[in-house]
């Protein structure tokens, strides 16, 4: 049987609302489990938030910059390794993206490099109409940061929580309240589901009402259909709310599940030249996905390598998201780093972590890929040869990254 990536994971408790959804006849964009999804996550969020559900979280990022008032001609600062969906947005609205790169010690946007880059842009005159972060992989940008900075500059920031539903950034604080909005995902393969999705989160009520608003066709208060701007049919179904207010019921579970299978993955195979993703100290990321790097030079073997081997063995793995400035539609585009999003990608690897995997499949990943690590590792003299001595050297075999 195939071992997924990520695979929709059904708690049970989503048939009971479907079914009284259908009881109800509200199988339309509208409807009492759509209000209750909502508010279930503004629950489960705490704080005064306000939540739009949404047909998508590329929907939700497209409402949020819109609402914060990109056009064409504007800059949006970007997290460079990132889903399309994260970036497509700033496409749609005519503006221009600037990606940026990671820090080493999270995988998220490197903070020190974007101030550096905005008091700079400051001085000139070209500041961003907003910023968009990426909480990668389950684990949430350095909030504290992000947002001192935005308010310093004036500038609308919009975190992109699809991935991190579930974590922690800091004192009990979580991802997905950050910024003027943040966006969530409820896609197939994320934590949890409602079959597809998404949701705007926002402290401000306009924005929320706003968001309703557009994403309805933007249509006046009239007993006609009155328009006085373009709006969106992006509103989620109320049939697929009530199965992500079941899915809501088992989330921290979920997150459980998912930092388990981390973690006995991280035990079982620490062995020079694998390093896992970081966790700032303090936070506590979903490990949406178990992340890490193999330095070719210490294993013998690479990412491809392993890649493949599993793919032959049914076994669902996959790269880090390859740089949207290294993608073809922006070639060329604005790039600020050191090229830590880049190493990443050329050895990063995505391994199975569906919060439904048994400890069986589990074993036979981590089975084959020592089975190809023993049979690739390199002889003694090879590995003294190639071993890293200083911290620079360690960073750029991904050691660290």
């Amino acid at each position: 049987m195939r071992i997924h990536l990520s695979r929709p994971h059904m708690s049970g408790h989503e048939e009971a609302r479907v079914a009284e959804a259908f009881a109800s006849n509200f199988v339309a964009p509208i409807g009492p489990q759509l209000d209750a999804f909502e508010a279930a996550v503004a629950a489960y969020l705490g704080g005064s938030v306000h939540c739009v559900a949404l047909s998508s979280g590329s929907a939700a990022l497209h409402l949020a910059l819109r609402i914060a008032g990109v056009g064409p001609g504007d800059e949006v600062w970007v997290s460079s390794m990132t889903f399309a969906g994260g970036v497509f947005p700033v496409t749609y609205l005519g503006a221009t993206p600037r990606f940026f790169d990671l820090s080493p010690d999270s995988w998220t946007i490197d903070t020190a490099c974007l101030a550096k880059e905005l008091a700079k842009a400051a001085k000139e005159g070209r500041l961003p109409k907003a910023i968009v972060p990426t909480d990668l992989y389950g684990q949430s940008v350095d909030l504290d940061a992000l947002e001192a900075l935005a308010r310093h500059h004036g500038v609308r920031l919009v975190v992109d929580s699809a991935e991190s539903l579930g974590a922690v950034f800091r004192n009990g604080r979580k991802a997905g309240t950050g910024g003027d909005a943040a966006i969530l995902s409820f896609n197939g393969n994320k934590i949890i589901t409602s079959s597809g999705g998404g949701m705007l989160v926002t402290r401000h009520e306009s924005w929320a009402e706003e968001a309703r608003f557009l994403a309805s066709q933007a249509r006046d208060p009239a007993p006609h259909y009155a328009h006085s701007t373009f709006g969106y049919n992006y509103r989620l179904s109320n049939i697929c709310a009530a199965i992500g207010l079941g899915q809501m019921e088992v989330l921290e579970s979920r997150v459980a599940r998912r930092r388990a299978i981390f973690a006995r993955y991280k035990s079982a195979l620490a062995r020079p030249g694998l390093a896992f993703m970081p966790e700032p100290s303090g936070q506590r990321a979903t490990r949406w996905l178990t992340t890490l790097t193999i330095d070719t030079g210490q294993t013998g073997t690479s990412r491809e390598d392993i890649r493949r081997m599993l793919l032959d063995h049914q076994i669902e793995a996959r790269p880090l998201w390859k740089p949207m400035h290294m993608q073809p539609l922006y070639a060329g585009a604005p790039y600020h780093g050191a090229g830590v999003d880049e190493r990443l990608f050329a050895h990063g690897l995505c391994l199975p972590s569906g919060s439904d995997m048994t400890e069986a499949q589990q074993d036979e990943v981590i089975a084959r890929i020592e089975t190809l690590l023993d049979a690739r590792r390199p002889p003694p003299i090879f590995r003294a040869f190639h071993r890293p001595k200083r911290a620079s050297d360690r960073a750029g075999a991904m050691g660290k990254v």
